[in-house]
Parts: C-alpha cells; structure tokens; sequence
C-alpha cells in the first residue's frame, strides 16, 4: 500500500476528530501534527481541548510551542508545520495532521508559502475604533484565503486586514504565495449531523467548565497575561475572561459562549464546503463511527 505524503483528519469542533487520528495513528505507527490555532500556547489546556492524555504513546508536533499572550500567525505555523513535517518524514514515519483550523489545514493543503508581514503601526491606529462588523466589512474587500471562522475578535481582524494590506502594497510578493498543492495527499473529514453537534458541544462545555476551566483562566491572568490578550483568543478565552473581571455573570458567560461556539461550528463548517468548491476532495466519515471501523475506512481509502 502506497502511504500518501501526508492524511488530514479534520471536521468541526466537538466531532472527536483527535481520538480517530489517535487511533489511525497507532495503526500505522504514525504521528500527529495539529491543526488547531488555539493549541499552540501553552496554559490554554481546557479551553482549547487539548485532550493530551488521548494521545498516549503517539508522538504529536504543534501543541504548547508558544507562551500564552502571543499572537501566532499563519505565516509562522506553515514555517514551524514544514519543520516537523520534515523532522517525522526524515524517520521515516508517516505524518498526520489532525484539527479543524481551515485556514490552517488549506494553506498546507496548497503548499502556500508566506513571507513575514511587519506590524503596521498607522494602520493599525486608523483601524483601532472600528467595530468588528465594520472591519469585517473591510476584510471583504481583500480577495485572498484567509479564515473568518477564527476572526472573532478586533484585534484578530485588524491583524487580517494588515497582512491583506501588506500584500496589496507589496504586489511582487504574490508569486511567493502561489500555492502549489500538494498531489498525493488524502483529507478525511469527520461528519456529524447538526443536532449531534450541537448536543456534544453543549455537554463538552458544561464538562470543561465543571473540570475548571474559569479557574485556568484566572491562572493566566494572575500568571501575568493580560486580560485583552486572552480576550484576542476568542470563544472560551473571550466570554471566561470577561467573567473573571466582572463584565459578565456566569449565566451570561455561558449562555453567550455556548452560542458561539455553535457558530464557530458553523462557520468551520462553511469553510470546508468552500474546500470542496475550491478543489480538495474531503472524504467525509460518520462521527459515530467506532474507531477501529473508522481506521479500516481510511485504510481502503488509502488503497
């Protein structure tokens, strides 16, 4: 059987993509290279899901590289995916890479390449009262991948908007980011239905905030991360945060995270329809699928 160069297993959040790759992964002694925005830092483990012990022996790349409070970009993880990329092939392993980032996910996909864009200090002040509809509205105007499902902050935004920007300005850069994709690759998506969904993201939240998840919050802040920083995060670090300084009740911390979650989902969603379009197969496998019948499913897949 002829190994693809790389498999993706990737789906919306809550559809228990980790523990499919997990389990494809000891079936062809592999390893995990995540891709997931938020599991990078280090400190943001209930918030983010990052469900270490699920991994066991298999060795995963892409978790806990960066301090909580940093923005990574996109340009730094193509960067740092190539190297363990690299290091895994180089012992003759075969990568997977397993999250539900699209922008992540496509940018690999297609082999693009980014140069560095340098903050842009006036634009960023031009930018700074705008609400985030108002500079959604912006991004709109910028023609190139980027990924709305994760634009839930204004700093986040303003951060799209100054790589778009840099670009427009800097056209001799585009022939750096044609992408080239990748030929042999195989996407496996894990499918599950919108009441399913639903349902678990609710029970998982309920169990993540039972589990601690306001007080690993409270610990960054008191560990010197500032508040905004965390905010800037989105989704549980956003509404958590606002609870911990005393913007939101818990009831309306919950009520307001649960809900966007569900959007986050949706919008995750949309982007991997919007994959199809643009030309990557996804091979979509029911979420409820038992592990070892998912591995079988992937095996034929491969061959």
């Amino acid at each position: 059987m002829k190994r693809p160069s790389l498999i993706v297993i990737t789906g919306p959040t809550a559809s228990g993509k980790t523990g499919k790759a997990v389990a494809l992964a000891r079936a062809l002694d592999a390893e995990i290279i995540s891709a997931d925005s938020r599991q990078l830092y280090r400190g943001m483990d209930l918030g983010t899901g990052k469900d270490l012990d699920e991994y066991g022996e298999v060795p995963y790349h892409m978790i806990d590289i960066c301090p909580a409070g940093y923005k990574y970009n996109l340009y730094e993880y193509l960067r740092d995916y190539q190297q363990a990329y690299d290091d895994i092939t180089g012992r003759g392993k075969q990568p997977i890479l397993c999250g539900g980032t699209g922008l992540y996910v496509e940018s690999v996909l297609k082999g693009i390449q980014l140069p560095p864009v340098p903050q842009n200090d006036a634009l960023r002040e031009e930018l700074a009262s705008k609400s985030l509809e108002e500079l959604t509205e912006i991004l709109k105007q910028y023609k190139t991948l980027r990924n709305n499902s994760d634009i839930d902050t204004c700093q986040r935004a303003i951060r799209a908007i100054e790589i778009c920007v840099h670009y427009h300005e800097n056209p001799h850069l585009k022939v750096k980011t044609e992408p080239h994709p990748l030929s042999d690759a195989l996407v496996v998506g894990v499918a599950i239905d919108r009441e399913a969904r639903r349902e678990r993201i609710t029970a998982r939240l309920k169990a993540r905030l039972e589990a601690g998840m306001v007080d690993e919050v409270r610990r960054l802040i008191e560990g010197g991360v500032p508040p905004e920083d965390l905010i800037y995060y989105g989704l549980e670090y956003k509404f958590i945060t606002q609870h911990v300084i005393g913007q939101l009740s818990y009831e309306e911390m919950f009520t307001l995270l649960e809900t966007a979650i569900h959007q986050f989902a949706k919008r995750q969603m949309t982007w991997f329809r919007g994959m199809e379009r643009r030309g990557t197969p996804i091979h979509w496998l029911p979420y409820d699928l038992p592990a070892e019948a998912f591995v079988e499913e992937v095996l034929k897949l491969m061959s």
